[in-house]
């Protein structure tokens, strides 16, 4: 990403490296892709850009609209690429003094983790990122749908996708593990609280390798400042890795005008010919 720092560099950056890739393998035409859209219903300030500290808007029972294309706030400038990054990327305890409240096991594997630099993780494997670690990947955004009785959040990172369901159903109990676990939200306010569980204990929380245990539950609180963005508090209790109950925040931004593209992932040399 060189030293592009905002959503709209970001973006450009992706898109022009896209752009080139598909000129010269797939000839697929820009347009056809969506990445440069004007979309209707979208406040704009007298020279036709986006106003993105307008209102946040309303859906059709009053509750913020979180709907639309979300990218996390890069803050952290990475010394190995010179990337733009979230510092919480790699670790989502960067706030907390001490850090994430590891029980012995689960900071021993933090700290093996890290001597790594990350290398191991299910990614490489083209699994999928889990939560947070998902919302938190710049260049690779995320897509909110609201609905009426579920909320759909589309990751652009290998086609994943979430649902959360609005419609007064329970979490389920003693379900099948998943990646990203199961989820159900309800409105506080303004502030969408999705509650989840279920989860596996193959995923990372974040790139750096703070894990996990199948006890994990997470409450994530949404937030939509204003039009352009949006805030959210992550809540984790497991208490087989952690020692108490803790919580860390990010920052997000709307990049208008866009949309998700198709991103697979196989971790096999391609030849470009069927086996």
């Amino acid at each position: 990403m060189g030293g592009c720092c905002s959503p709209a560099g970001a973006r450009a950056w992706r898109i022009g490296l896209i752009v080139l890739v598909a000129a010269r393998i797939l000839a697929v035409p820009v347009s056809a892709q969506w990445l440069s859209y004007k979309t209707p219903g979208t406040p704009r300030l007298p020279d036709g850009r986006p106003n993105l500290t307008a209102p946040a808007p309303r859906a059709a029972d009053g509750k913020p609209d979180l709907s639309g294309v979300w990218e996390v706030v890069g803050d952290t400038v990475m010394p190995t690429d010179r990337r733009v990054r979230s510092r919480y990327l790699y670790n989502i305890a960067a706030d907390r003094p001490g850090g994430a409240p590891f029980q012995p096991w689960a900071k021993a594997l933090w700290e093996t983790r890290q001597k790594a630099l990350g290398v191991g993780a299910p990614s490489e494997a083209c699994l999928p990122h889990g939560i947070p670690a998902a919302m938190l990947t710049r260049t690779l955004p995320f897509k909110i749908v609201q609905n009426p009785g579920v909320t759909i959040v589309l990751f652009e990172e290998f086609n994943n996708w979430r649902q959360v369901f609005t419609d007064g159903r329970p979490l389920p109990m003693d379900p099948q593990p998943a990646w990203l676990g199961y989820s159900v939200g309800s409105w506080d306010g303004d502030t969408f609280v999705i509650e989840s569980s279920g989860f596996n204990d193959k995923a990372w929380l974040d790139a750096g390798g703070t894990p996990h245990s199948e006890a994990l539950s997470t409450v994530e609180r949404l937030r939509r400042l204003d039009f352009g963005h949006m805030e959210a508090e992550f809540t984790f209790e497991d208490p087989r890795a952690f020692t108490a109950r803790w919580s860390a925040k990010a920052r997000f931004e709307l990049l208008p005008d866009t949309d998700l593209l198709e991103h697979h992932c196989d971790n096999q040399k391609w030849t470009g010919k069927a086996p």
